[in-house]
């Protein structure tokens, strides 16, 4: 519930403060006073889009804050926990706007963006304009508004996850089938390609060691020649050899040695390198023992590198890199053939998505149905009170095979009426005039407001083209809505004010330098006065203040 609205610089506002109380709030006001100010600002606490020359003029920015009482509002208090905001027994939302239009939201003083405070403030109030009659004339908003009325949340998700369910695994197909008719053209080339890399059989660090193996036959002979050089040098010579002055070096060294201590480390590193030097001597003897002239493995080198070398100028890459393009066009003919399986996958759980989405709707249309002929009743039984004493109304739900299917079920819903004794069931647009198209919205959002769940209600100026006993009926229906929730009514009708529990009176004081509005709570007499006012005008009479004490439901 709506405890309190804070209003700083908006419009003509300079500062409002409004303690709300249960029950149904009248607010009436002299034309041009800004009834509506409050309500427009409440909206801009609650999320809607907010124009910069709401700013008043002269101030660095208007500040628009309202309190709530959440106590018994699970679905809020759950809404907040969820968020990560403060979650009390009462609730602030807060909004504020600069003339540049920088605009601020906060929900419990935690700053947050605006998607937030509307979705917020759609749990906390609903409110009714006085142009609502021409959103009721849209499809779309019927089905809302049935919907609102069935509450039955829990289909449309259903409904809306198997519809999305549906859509998702159809796109999913349909791009596999694109790239199924791009890759056909490609399928017979990589699958030549693949069985000639194939039959390559290229290892990934093959090419390097065949250029090190065709280096070393290549150069077999020379190899074989200065290996056996080298070995004569190091110890296989038999004048002079390297091993053999090493030894006698280090013989000498050996006996220095026994005269001075200190030449023990060099004694050491000659030692060192003997050994080092007796290990090389032996490791190149093995290798010349194994290093044979293999004409014919030179020739089989040779004829594999070229073939490697040929394969990959033909598809343009390094000869190092061939094994690595086997690889991948070898995956791109598997991804081919998983996506093909994937795709006959896909068939059937298309097939399958769809019925389950079509079984959803099924459900939320025989749901939309059963409250539907609920609706006709309440709301026919409703026009009749509101003087239109022949008036039929009936809400249609058929299957929308022209708009096709949706995240709202398959259901095209239509509110028909028929205003005259005769006259067939038409749509609303077509039948109603002015005067009885806002008697039917009235009826409509005041009984689906009894099933909405939100704990707040504002009427503004929903009355208009009501008058006489039509206007009374009004004003008991919608004081009959204030026993149980929350409602702020605005009109300019004294048969539907005089039903408030409680009014509040606008007006508007300007001089020559500034406009003010103000609202201030009327006591008993205040709002005889102002009944009488909008009974007889300006002008008050003993009449006029009998007639008001009539409507003044106490």
């Amino acid at each position: 519930m709506l405890l309190q609205l804070t209003i700083s610089n908006f419009a003509i506002v300079s500062f409002l403060e409004l303690d709300l109380r249960a029950g149904m709030t009248s607010i009436t006001g002299e034309t041009g006073a800004g009834k509506s100010i409050a309500i427009d600002a409440l909206a801009l606490a609650l999320g809607e889009r907010g124009d910069s020359d709401s700013v008043r003029p002269g101030a660095d920015k208007a500040d628009i804050s309202a309190r709530f009482r959440i106590d018994k509002l699970p679905r809020v208090k759950a809404w907040l926990n969820e968020q990560e905001l403060d979650e009390q027994d009462e609730c602030i939302l807060r909004r504020t706007l600069t003339p540049e239009g920088r605009s601020r939201g906060y929900i419990n003083g935690m700053p947050v963006p605006l998607a937030q405070l509307k979705a917020l403030g759609a749990l906390l109030i609903n409110i009714h304009g006085q142009h609502a009659h021409q959103a009721l004339q849209k499809s779309d908003y019927q089905r809302t508004l049935l919907d609102a009325y069935a509450g039955h949340h829990q289909l449309l998700q259903k409904s809306s996850k198997h519809y999305q369910l549906w859509r998702q695994l159809s796109n999913e197909r349909k791009q596999l089938k694109l790239e199924q008719a791009q890759w056909q053209a490609q399928r017979q080339l990589l699958e030549y390609q693949v069985a000639e890399l194939d039959e390559l059989a290229l290892n990934t660090d093959e090419f390097p060691e065949l250029e090190a193996e065709h280096a070393r036959l290549a150069n077999g002979a020379e190899l074989l020649n200065d290996c056996q050089l080298a070995l004569n040098i190091l110890g296989d010579g038999d004048d002079s050899n390297a091993l053999q002055q090493l030894r006698q070096g280090l013989k000498v060294v050996t006996d220095l040695c026994q005269m001075d201590a200190l030449l023990s480390p060099v004694q050491e590193m000659i030692e060192s390198s003997l050994i080092q030097l007796e290990e090389g001597h032996i490791e190149l003897s093995r290798y010349l023992d194994r290093l044979e002239l293999d004409p014919e493995r030179l020739h089989e080198v040779e004829a594999r590198m070229t073939k490697v070398m040929e394969l990959a100028r033909k598809h343009h890459v390094q000869p190092v890199a061939l094994s690595q393009f086997h690889l991948q066009i070898k995956s791109q003919l598997a991804e081919m053939d998983t996506n093909n399986h994937r795709l006959q996958e896909l068939d059937e759980e298309v097939i399958q998505a769809k019925v389950q989405f079509l079984q959803a709707a099924e459900r939320l249309s025989h749901s939309r149905q059963r409250y539907a002929q609920s609706l006709n009743n309440q709301i026919t039984q409703s026009l009749h009170q509101l003087s239109m004493e022949h008036g039929r109304f009936e809400i249609t739900v058929t299957a929308d095979d022209n708009a096709g299917f949706s995240p709202l079920g398959i259901d095209k819903v239509d509110f028909l009426v028929s205003t005259n004794p005769g006259q067939p069931m038409s749509p609303l647009a077509k039948v109603a005039s002015g005067g009885e198209l806002s008697r039917i919205s009235l009826a409509i959002q005041v009984i689906t407001a009894q099933k909405v769940a939100t704990p707040t209600l504002i009427f503004d100026e929903v009355d208009v083209g009501v008058s006489g006993p039509t206007a009374a009926v009004v004003g008991k229906l919608l004081r009959q809505l204030g026993e149980s929730t929350q409602v702020l009514v605005i009109t300019h009708l004294p048969q539907v004010a005089g039903n408030g529990h409680q009014h509040y009176f606008v007006s508007k004081d300007s001089d020559k330098h500034e406009t003010q509005t103000r609202m201030q709570e009327l006591d008993t007499n205040s709002r005889l006065q102002e009944l009488a006012r909008l009974l007889g005008g300006d002008k008050i009479t003993a009449n006029t203040l009998a007639n008001a004490q009539e409507l003044l439901v106490s």
